[in-house]
């Protein structure tokens, strides 16, 4: 338990012998439950996990009865029959820590790339209420992505700005990050067999939490690469990825801006969106017959000119309107952390100025 709230831990593995067992054994003692899921393996995980859930169930038992505090078995392992997917496997953890009615349930990778150390820095944000999810990012400071490839940071930048306008939550980076947190409150919210099962999940669970008002956490982090072999491959998971974003996208507009409420944006979306496709194949019969003339080109100029208007205008809207959803996590030299969000740095701002007309205010009564 931490802070008053139950802390459960979903550690996913497929293939990840020789690497689980340590993220097993390196847990926070505050976690009060850990479902670790072997996601149909084809080595030696299944059996790694099971020796090394025994052994930590066998420690913290040890510890409780000393402590006269039975808690039973922390360490969960549950096996796939058939693979079912990152995504599929974070899903099959989801259900049971919402079953048993965990307040706040982490997302631990079984390769080892997230330090268990700051796991409560993951978790803050929704303890202390300020959000309903939370999720690492390597990219908010570039001192943390020095051991990120360029590559790699290449593929995340692409990644990360389609999942903005998909999501809704324009300011939050770093979608690909696994690491995260989620509230009891959101797991009630959404659908858990609805999320997709492939790589996209994290993409994906992102616009079904924007639908529902949920506030999310961006917390800063160091990148950790070791021996995991990472098996995404941008060349294609980008593409695949922008078709589920586009329909998630779609789906956001319909629940969120009309379903649950309505704003014009969906119209200004509407009408980019035609004019944009309309000004692409008209610019291609011109130069496919050779016969455009300058009337012609200036017409699809300006169609050009007003699609984008209207998409920048209906970004803009979206934006303005999920601003209050956002926050950032910032790591001081301390290690201690500040939250810093629009409504946090008007307030500071605020309060400055009241401070400065008092000092002011003072001078003049010494004064006369």
């Amino acid at each position: 338990m931490y802070k008053g709230k139950t802390v459960a831990v979903v550690i996913t593995a497929y293939n990840e012998e020789g690497l689980v067992g340590d993220v097993i054994d390196t847990l926070p003692t505050f976690v009060d439950r850990a479902y670790v899921v072997d996601d149909a393996s084809t080595d030696g995980t299944w059996g790694e996990i099971k020796r090394h859930s025994t052994a930590l169930n066998a420690a913290r038992s040890a510890a409780s009865v000393v402590d006269g505090d039975e808690t039973g078995e922390v360490a969960v392992p549950i096996r796939h029959e058939t693979n079912s997917g990152v995504g599929g496997a974070i899903k099959t953890g989801y259900r049971r820590a919402y079953e048993e009615g965990m307040d706040v349930t982490v997302v631990l990778n079984g390769d080892g790339q997230m330090d268990p150390d700051i796991l409560d820095r993951i978790i803050d944000p929704i303890v202390e209420g300020r959000a309903d999810y939370a999720k690492g990012n390597r990219l908010m400071s570039r001192e943390h992505t020095g051991d990120m490839s360029t590559w790699r940071q290449f593929g995340n930048g692409i990644l990360t700005f389609l999942t903005k306008v998909a999501s809704g939550y324009w300011k939050t980076m770093d979608p690909q990050n696994g690491y995260t947190a989620i509230s009891y409150r959101a797991l009630d919210s959404i659908d858990i067999d609805d999320l997709y099962e492939e790589y996209g999940f994290l993409n994906d669970l992102l616009v079904k939490l924007n639908a529902y008002n949920m506030r999310v956490a961006d917390v800063e982090m160091q990148a950790i690469y070791g021996e995991e072999t990472s098996t995404i491959r941008y060349s294609t998971f980008i593409p695949a990825l922008s078709l589920l974003l586009l329909r998630s996208f779609l789906w956001r507009l319909k629940v969120r801006y009309l379903v649950y409420d309505f704003h014009p944006l969906v119209l200004l979306y509407a009408l980019g969106s035609v004019g944009l496709l309309a000004t692409v194949v008209q610019s291609g019969v011109l130069i496919a017959t050779g016969i455009g003339g300058v009337l012609a080109w200036s017409t699809v100029g300006l169609a050009a000119l007003f699609s984008g208007f209207a998409l920048s205008l209906a970004m803009s809207f979206d934006l303005m309107n999920n601003e209050h959803l956002e926050r950032q996590v910032l790591a001081t030299d301390s290690a201690s952390i500040r939250y810093r969000s629009r409504m946090t740095v008007e307030s500071e701002e605020d309060d400055a100025s009241k401070g400065q007309i008092r000092s002011e205010s003072a001078v003049t009564e010494s004064s006369s």
